[in-house]
């Protein structure tokens, strides 16, 4: 698998409830939202590249993990 992209919000959803389990996504700023993703293994895209949109789609993704409880 080639690394993680910003279009990859499900993944990357996934692996943020995984390594920051009871943090309720909309408690989260996009700025924190941005470097956790960052962070993550096998992220490989372009910082740059990030924008409100992208971050939503992840934010959402995650939230959906988060109700789901993890």
């Amino acid at each position: 698998m080639d690394g993680l992209k910003w279009t990859d919000a499900d993944e990357i959803a996934f692996r943020l409830a995984e390594t920051r389990p009871g943090v309720d996504p909309l408690t989260v700023r996009f700025t924190d939202l941005r470097d956790w993703v960052l962070e993550l293994d096998g992220f490989e895209d372009d910082p740059a590249a990030s924008c409100e949109g992208k971050l939503e789609a992840i934010q959402m993704a995650w939230l959906d993990y988060f109700r789901d409880g993890g």
